[in-house]
């Protein structure tokens, strides 16, 4: 991106300096939520090298093109920011807040997303020159602006005049003013109103040069039960199914009489019910709340310049299941989430696990558009972070894809519902003791800027998910103690110990990429989703399917092949029964020794190619003696069918032995207890973030002399580590 591009405010942050070194434009697939198909990298023993970048999307654009001006802008540099509200404070406080910031290496604010009533104080009366005074003070602080759509938070001129916009609640009460998100997600009233506001911004604002995106509304969160929704999701079934015999045989309603004679009759609830009507339900959620982003992405568009992205801050710990995240990603320059601890501790698994999950949403780096400050508000225990675990939380967002981390909030509000939350100052304007942290973050974030920009994590293995798989066992979950993340970080965490580094990806997405995947629960297999796991493993991977795989069709009607569905051919196996366990059960064979707790199932080889490599031990009710494992060989690759849910040791010693098949090794060796190793590649340079998530100092030895990023001019071939410490290494990507 030449300068020429940049927001004004950025100037003087960049001169000398190499802003873009390149980000992917995966190209569109529509049931993969976009991405380039990628192919297979080299062995992770030596840093993979440009052009095999350049070959797999990561963070480069294929010869001859740029990035998208949008993506240049997000993505083209290390972004420090925080949410900030000047409508709730007098203009005359708004200098010192701005300087503060700059100090504390600030280059980006939010703003906006709940100012609809100071936007738009009463109906078709505009008031924005206070936004645009906002963004030219901010300006002179060299701080960048994204726009918040205020469309979370409606006004009470709104509310009262047109009540009929109010979501209802699944008990069937309306909501009231006063919170948020008081509206119906799917009225067709109130998205008039939306498109108003938000195409009314986009003209003012639009091309301002230092505005540099928009987050369209807030953290999409609660449907609606009202009649009118309860009618389009009857209209949306009726389109979705054409007839209503369809319906009746997808959702085999002869079970207790369900067969409908009409789509009125059809009902929308929250009650747990038929499993077909209750996934097509979650799929409708995410229908209308895509439909309600695209209304202001379609009023954004034809008004705002191709530099200015657009993203929306997806919530809910980022693992909520309220709808697809792929789907509403997919029409988004880049993904946006908001992360936050709660309470207790920076849990760097979790956290890093999530961090990936976000990461491919879109198969690119995305922004943490909210960050906790120390602490929230609405936790049982809403305890602080420790000193130098926010910087270390920031810092590892950016090691697994974040190209921006913005805190929420800046300033403590003088009253409302979020009054206790954690900020940078106080309500007296002042910094609190967290600021200092920021303000070192700031510091290392424009130091590493120029080296970090246009890289990318690079992945050898992937886990797999699809939101109706999580659905689908949510719905039925069969064990209490059957936990769907739980269970993916138990694949997750050694994968990231072996490997250091997972994407975690729509079942659907490009795999050629990855010598091995795994699949915790991939509960719904459709023949579509078949074909593509079997040509995966066709060509030469290794895939691993847990427990609980090819269940469901994509109805979630039990498939009668029974599992792992229409993946039962190329296993050359079948599960003959599922259990729920209440006690553990041993299990041993050529693949190892150990215990199997929560889920098992007795497999049945169907040919002489496929391997039993773990039995339940004698003994056991149902199943003694049984196979627990299946391998086989098909094509140039090997699918692997693990029946039960293991210990951490042998769930460790499984894909350690699946990674060493494959040839993939670790050029560090194993790391010291607590640190984490997080890598970026891109332009011929590699980019090596450790953390220490411990209390006590850990000494790490690298493979070759690398430049210490957050220490200009210094060369390391060993850092240690103190409490949550940080370093931040780059050297040459080898060939």
């Amino acid at each position: 991106m030449s300068r020429r591009g940049l927001p004004r405010a950025l100037l003087p942050l960049v001169t000398g300096s190499v802003l873009l070194a390149g980000c992917a434009m995966p190209a569109h697939r529509p049931e993969a939520g976009g991405g380039a198909t990628p192919a297979s990298p080299s062995s992770p023993s030596s840093p993979v090298s440009m052009p095999l970048l350049e070959h797999l999307g990561a963070a480069q654009p294929a010869k001859g093109s740029r990035p998208s001006p949008a993506l240049a802008t997000a993505l083209g540099r290390l972004w420090l920011g925080a949410a900030w509200y000047p409508e709730q404070w007098p203009q005359s406080s708004w200098e010192r807040d701005l300087s503060l910031m700059q100090a504390a290496g600030i280059n980006v604010v939010r703003v906006g997303e709940f100012a609809w009533s100071r936007l738009e104080p009463a109906e078709g009366q505009y008031d924005f020159d206070w936004l645009a005074r906002a963004i030219r003070m901010a300006q002179r602080h060299h701080i960048a602006v994204v726009i918040g759509t205020p469309t979370d938070a409606p006004p009470i001129w709104l509310t009262s005049r047109y009540s009929q916009v109010l979501r209802v609640g699944p008990d069937g009460r309306p909501a009231e003013h006063g919170g948020r998100r008081q509206f119906s997600y799917s009225s067709p009233l109130y998205r008039k109103f939306c498109r108003d506001i938000v195409t009314r911004l986009a003209q003012r604002f639009g091309h301002d040069p230092d505005v540099i995106g928009w987050q369209i509304d807030n953290e999409y969160t609660d449907e609606s039960y009202d009649a009118a929704t309860r009618a389009r999701f009857q209209e949306w079934l009726q389109r979705r199914f054409g007839t209503l015999d369809a319906l009746n045989r997808a959702w085999t309603t002869a079970y207790w009489s369900q067969t409908y004679t009409a789509w009125s009759q059809i009902p929308l609830n929250s009650v747990p019910g038929n499993p077909g009507l209750m996934l097509a339900h979650r799929h409708f959620v995410t229908h209308t709340w895509r439909s309600y982003q695209r209304n202001q992405i379609a009023a954004l568009r034809p008004f705002i310049a191709p530099r200015q992205f657009i993203t929306s801050n997806f919530g809910g710990l980022g693992w909520s299941d309220n709808w697809d995240h792929y789907a509403l990603a997919r029409d988004l320059d880049i993904a946006s989430w908001d992360d936050y601890v709660g309470q207790g501790h920076l849990d760097a698994y979790r956290n890093g696990a999530i961090s990936d999950f976000v990461r491919g949403w879109k198969r690119r780096d995305y922004w943490v558009m909210e960050a906790q400050p120390g602490f929230v508000d609405w936790a049982p225990i809403s305890n602080s972070l420790d000193a130098g675990e926010v910087r270390a939380m920031t810092w590892q967002s950016i090691g697994h894809g974040a190209d921006a981390v913005l805190f929420w909030q800046w300033r403590s509000a003088l009253n409302g519902q979020e009054q206790y939350h954690g900020t940078l100052v106080g309500p007296d304007g002042n910094p609190v003791p967290l600021y200092r942290e920021a303000a070192r973050i700031g510091r290392e974030l424009r130091q590493a800027s120029a080296a970090v920009a246009g890289t990318a994590p690079v992945s050898q293995v992937a886990i797999l998910t699809t939101y109706d798989s999580r659905w689908a066992i949510e719905f039925q979950r069969h064990s209490a103690d059957y936990r769907q993340l739980q269970t993916l970080l138990d694949y997750y965490r050694p994968l990231e110990d072996l490997t250091h580094s997972v994407d975690v990806v729509n079942a659907y997405a490009p795999l050629a990429r990855y010598k091995v995947v795994v699949a915790p629960g991939l509960n719904v297999i459709p023949q579509d989703l078949a074909r593509h796991l079997a040509a995966y493993v066709r060509g030469g991977g290794h895939l691993i399917l847990g427990p609980r795989s090819g269940m469901k069709d994509r109805y979630d009607r039990l498939d009668v092949h029974r599992q792992p569905g229409p993946l039962v051919a190329v296993l050359g196996g079948r599960v003959q029964q599922y259990y729920a366990l209440d006690t553990q059960v041993a299990v041993a064979g050529p693949a190892g020794t150990g215990m199997a707790s929560v889920w098992a199932e007795a497999l049945q080889p169907l040919t002489a190619q496929t391997r039993v490599i773990l039995r339940y031990a004698p003994n056991i009710p149902w199943l003694g003696n049984q196979p627990a494992a299946l391998r086989r060989p098909f094509g140039r690759g090997e699918i692997t069918y693990l029946g039960a849910l293991f210990d951490p040791q042998l769930t460790r010693s499984l894909l350690s032995e699946a990674l060493a098949g494959a040839g993939i090794r670790s050029s560090m060796g194993a790391l010291p207890a607590d640190v984490e190793l997080m890598r970026r590649y891109g332009a011929g340079r590699e980019i090596m973030i450790l953390i220490n998530h411990g209390a006590s100092p850990r000494t790490v030895s690298l493979p070759e002399v690398a430049q210490d990023l957050l220490h200009p001019g210094m060369k390391v071939r060993e850092v240690t580590l103190g409490a949550q410490g940080v370093a931040v290494l780059e050297r040459s990507a080898r060939p």
